[in-house]
């Protein structure tokens, strides 16, 4: 969630004007952040809000980087009506992006029109010519149904398809059409839904291919999962041509599943957001979050091994977790995935390995 507060720290600040009903200004955020935990130094150069996580990602070198955008990247001042929270970040503040050397930005959420149509062009403009790769959201239909494509060495490739939902406060009006701009827009998770986004990857999937289904579903607080969830997740699996699912909305982690060998995440938490000083909310810790590193067999999608990294924000940016926090979300975690036939167990270096039956 690099929009709000954090695009205010960053060199190419936004216009800070907001529409929430008790906050008019961007800026706010960041003082409720400094009177939080300190001053904040401004401008913060492009790799400031990833803190620690950058060393984490050149230690353990993905092959794949993948997140979640909520934001708009725009200087688009065309509001959409009625939503109450606007993100946007500054177009001159994408090397952020950059940074952190990410592949795909998953645009399919109830952030990305904040803006309106303009903004999203500009949102899709922008990232594209920064070489970010973008799912979830295009200039038709079809743009945001396809797929991000990631290659790998010896023809491998990662194959992102991205969808949002209503349950996560996408509004019905953002779907795609044929012939108007949009979100990749799932109506419901019913057997039928499941069976149109099946036909959307297996026509995609080589042999060879890793896909991975990314959807923004859910509350953002809380720790229930519905059984549509776990019924549509399990039947994107079962298909054998979906191999991991990416769920986030929640602003805090959620229980992690291993299904028939294949990883289901049901809500990752937020890796960054401007939520410092916030008050509600604080039992759900979401100033903690995570690093998901799975290492997937490549012929046949199977999960070999899940690390978290469990990392802190504090002062706009991601540090990594002491001790204490470390050993919170461990339990957390196990707690949520006892019903999901999964544990989690601190590591040297408070890394968190999963481990399931």
């Amino acid at each position: 969630m690099t929009g709000r507060g954090i695009d205010q720290i960053l060199p190419h600040p936004s216009q800070p004007q907001l529409f929430e009903p008790y906050v008019r200004s961007a800026r706010d955020y960041v003082d409720l952040a400094e009177a939080a935990t300190g001053p904040i130094h401004r401008p913060a150069d492009f790799a400031y809000v990833w803190g620690d996580a950058l060393a984490e990602l050149r230690r353990l070198g993905p092959d794949v980087r993948i997140v979640n955008l909520e934001s708009a990247v725009t200087t688009s001042d065309d509001a959409w009506p009625d939503k109450g929270i606007h993100y946007r970040m500054h177009p001159a503040n994408v090397p952020c992006l950059s940074a952190a050397g990410l592949d795909c930005c998953v645009l399919a959420n109830n952030h990305v029109l904040d803006w309106g149509y303009a903004g999203l062009a500009q949102t899709l403009d922008c990232l594209h010519q920064a070489g970010i790769r973008t799912a979830g959201a295009g200039r038709d239909a079809a743009a945001a149904a396809a797929p991000a494509v990631v290659q790998l060495s010896g023809g491998r490739r990662v194959l992102v398809f991205a969808l949002g939902t209503p349950s996560a406060g996408v509004p019905a009006e953002w779907a795609a059409r044929a012939d108007a701009a949009g979100i990749n827009y799932l109506e419901d998770l019913s057997a039928a839904a499941a069976e149109a986004v099946l036909g959307q990857t297996a026509g995609a999937k080589r042999p060879g291919d890793v896909v991975i289904v990314s959807i923004h579903w859910g509350s953002n607080w809380g720790y229930d999962l519905s059984r549509a969830q776990r019924d549509f997740a399990h039947r994107l699996i079962d298909s054998g041509t979906v191999d991991l699912l990416h769920g986030h909305s929640s602003h805090h982690p959620r229980g992690i599943e291993v299904y028939r060998d294949k990883l289901i995440l049901y809500g990752c938490g937020d890796f960054l957001n401007d939520y410092e000083g916030i008050r509600g909310y604080e039992w759900f810790r979401p100033d903690l979050c995570l690093m998901y590193f799975p290492t997937v067999r490549a012929d046949n999608g199977q999960l070999k091994q899940l690390t978290l990294v469990p990392l802190q924000i504090r002062h706009l940016r991601v540090i990594r977790a002491q001790d204490a926090d470390a050993r919170w979300l461990e339990g957390i975690l196990t707690r949520e995935g006892k019903g999901l036939g999964t544990r989690v167990r601190r590591q040297a270096g408070n890394e968190l390995l999963v481990e399931w039956h």
